[in-house]
């Protein structure tokens, strides 16, 4: 990933404009406020501007955690020596014209520790307090309603919504706006994003940074809004995480064309005359936490020295990678398989139940294959094959694909393209807000095939709802829990503090469907590992009669998932849960074994392998800018 290169701090002598005004030339890279040089001891000077915002909090982030940390506080020298400011992290309320003045004389020190500390090494931060902060307009000062906070690169002293901009396109390593490709950024070209737009009297850019701070307090958390906002609060509280603040700036970034767009669009005749605060701004849900998600599947299911599956697992290739979409709140989007993806009526009932989010499931989304060998050709031929894409508002999702891999369930792709009409419409009913029923439409030449999943929360342990499956009305297979959960306790001879995957529990289900079944399935059950706070699914099988009946795949006893995690089980990524499943592999049917006993290691033969890979959202939402 490239990094932005700084460019070269320009020194810019204070000139006076005509009628005494004060001059808006600015170096390009902003870096100097107003034409003022730093010059060391002197107070660490600049302004926050919407408008001009007087009383809002701002402090120099020292440690880099985007919130305003108190004295003492120790800082860490290049050299490895510390010192420590007793003041904290040098801050101040801006005063009229949105000046601030940060007192640094904290950061000289003594020759014998080390150089003197120069404050343009760091980003600023400015947070607008709701009701205190108060944005100087030509009518008079305007209280600020809603809390948002604002950011400049190390060494620009105009603290603005643009300078975030430019600050947080910095952080995700787009460049700089200028030659910027992205057509939706148009709007903003030729405009300076780090100079006092409100001196030079450049009102749509003013337009613009106003529209912008209203579509970032729009995003701030109302709790936390509604703590700066209290009498005793002066903007020196801790609240955000510094994840947080750098997914409020990532959401910025990603949503300011559409921000430029609105502005640009309500103009009528001039930008001086419009009333930002009544244009329609984009509504985009935010999740702070930053959860860890599932962000693709890589799924071998081909064999590469055999006609036929089960085979090694070391004989298998790559024949399908799926990738997850989701919204800046953690909401799947939609799946995109390059090879075949294998919709789930069961998956998108799960899915469903936690409305879209897929980290309150905290296995997040189990294995799904398809064997048919046309999931290998379709990948090798570059482009996405299949697409599983949900609207949520609507209680819908729809199916594509331009594939033959799901003949045998009797799913004819209307095209080799995608766009045109579904391969399946998915709907779906609530009651008292868990699913009621999903439904999925399949057209057939001779009119539509109707099946309908209704879940069974009986005994159902959380996020695995039993259910009955039918089609045209006929019921074709169900899944019920016959009793509570049984845990048990780890047999002798096995290390429970070490071992990576203990069976420690169970809950036992009868299915039915697909007569005659296989006389050695039977005896079906979930085996969990539930040692502390772990709540991990480790092995479940089915029947699947389609599956089974391809040419290429030799099942006469039914199939299982032994799912697989990470062997440290108190290690867990910030925003995750120690239940996410690392890897995964389908094997036929073993039958009932102990409870207690370490769970068997990683089969040799098997149909397929499904690897799962992981991000934090901040992390999704930069990579998705690539």
């Amino acid at each position: 990933m490239n990094r932005l290169i700084s460019l070269p701090v320009s020194v810019l002598l204070l000139t006076i404009a005509g009628c005494g005004k004060e001059s808006d030339e600015l170096p390009v890279d902003g870096r100097d406020f107003d034409g003022e040089q730093y010059s060391e001891p002197a107070p660490y000077t600049g302004r926050v501007i919407d408008g001009y915002l007087k009383n809002a909090r701002v402090w120099l982030d020292m440690d880099g955690d985007s919130q305003y940390t108190p004295g003492p506080f120790v800082y860490e020298l290049p050299s490895g020596r510390k010192v420590t400011l007793l003041s904290g992290e040098p801050t101040a309320m801006s005063g009229e014209g949105g000046r601030f003045s940060l007192d640094t004389s904290e950061l000289a020190l003594d020759p014998e520790v080390g150089p003197d500390i120069d404050p343009r090494s760091f980003p600023l931060y400015a947070l607008a307090l709701p009701e205190k902060t108060l944005e100087q307009t030509y009518r008079g000062d305007v209280p600020v309603l809603r809390a948002y906070m604002l950011s400049a690169e190390p060494g620009v002293r105009n603290i603005t919504p643009l300078t975030t901009l430019a600050r947080y396109r910095g952080l995700a390593a787009l460049g700089p706006l200028l030659g910027s490709t992205d057509a939706s950024l148009s709007g903003l070209a030729g405009i300076n994003l780090w100079k006092d737009y409100v001196l030079a009297e450049d009102d749509r850019a003013h337009a613009y940074a106003r529209a912008m701070a209203r579509f970032m307090a729009s995003q701030f958390p109302d709790a936390y809004s509604g703590e700066l906002a209290r009498p005793d609060s002066d903007g020196t509280g801790r609240y955000l995480s510094s994840q947080s603040a750098f997914l409020l700036g990532i959401s910025l970034v990603r949503n300011v064309g559409d921000v430029v767009a609105a502005v640009d669009s309500a103009v009528q005749g001039s930008y001086a005359n419009l009333d930002v605060d009544l244009i329609d701004l984009p509504e985009v849900p935010l999740e702070l936490s930053d959860p860890v998600l599932l962000t693709s599947q890589r799924i071998y299911a081909q064999p590469e020295r055999s006609d036929t599956l089960p085979a090694n697992r070391s004989d298998l290739l790559i024949s399908a990678e799926l990738m997850f979409d989701y919204s800046e709140d953690g909401r799947l989007q939609s799946v995109s398989a390059e090879g075949c993806l294998a919709p789930s009526m069961q998956e998108i009932a799960r899915l469903v139940n936690v409305n879209g989010y897929m980290a309150k499931l905290s296995t997040q989304w189990l294995p799904e294959v398809s064997l048919s060998p046309q999931s290998r050709i379709a990948y090798l031929d570059s482009g996405v094959d299949e697409r599983l894409v949900f609207d949520w508002a609507a209680g819908t999702a729809r199916f594509e694909t331009g594939t033959t891999c799901h003949l045998h369930e009797g799913i004819q792709p209307g095209s080799t393209e995608l766009g045109g009409n579904p391969e399946i419409t998915y709907s779906w009913s609530l009651n008292g807000g868990k699913l009621a029923e999903l439904v999925a439409r399949i057209p057939q030449q001779t009119g539509t095939l109707t099946r309908r999943l209704e879940p069974l929360f009986s005994y159902a342990p959380s996020g695995f709802p039993g259910h009955r499956l039918l089609e045209e009305g006929v019921e074709l297979e169900s899944l019920a829990y016959t009793g509570a959960f049984q845990g048990c306790a780890v047999e002798d001879g096995v290390d429970a503090q070490n071992t990576a995957q203990v069976v420690t529990g169970y809950q036992n289900y009868a299915f039915s469907g697909y007569e005659p079944q296989p006389a050695s399935f039977n005896g079906g059950a979930w085996e969990f590992d539930v040692r502390g706070d772990l709540n991990r699914p480790l092995r479940y099988s089915f029947l699947s009669p389609e599956m089974a009946g391809l040419g290429n795949v030799d099942a006469d006893r039914g199939f299982e998932w032994a799912l697989y995690y990470p062997a440290g089980s108190t290690v867990t990524s910030p925003g995750g849960t120690p239940n996410l499943i690392r890897e995964a592999y389908l094997k036929s049917y073993a039958g009932s074994r102990s409870c207690g006993r370490e769970f068997e290691g990683v089969p040799s033969g098997v149909y397929a392998r499904v690897d799962y890979e992981y991000r934090n959202l901040s992390e999704y939402l930069v990579e998705r800018f690539e």
